[in-house]
């Protein structure tokens, strides 16, 4: 099942970077993206980065990889919030 749903985010992730004018013209400009990535292109850019986080989820969501590599990132927070 891992391997369907991280193949589908891949395929979702790579339509967002590839078709990024198509879908700024179905979801807007992002106010967001508008002023953290510039005022010209700055909602382009952050649908394209949107696209290839969903694609890096994807990836690691198809190895089956997911829970070792949230323990691993988010592994110094847990272990400070035990203390």
């Amino acid at each position: 099942m891992h391997i369907i749903l991280g193949a589908l985010m891949i395929a979702l992730g790579t339509y967002i970077v590839i078709k990024t004018e198509k879908v700024l013209a179905n979801f807007g400009r992002s106010a967001m993206f508008e002023k953290y990535l510039g005022s010209d292109g700055g909602s382009r850019l952050g649908y394209k980065l949107l696209g290839l986080l969903i694609i890096f989820i994807g990836i690691v969501t198809m190895f089956n990889m997911a829970s070792l590599f949230f323990n691993w990132m988010l592994g110094p927070l847990i272990r400070a919030g035990q203390r």
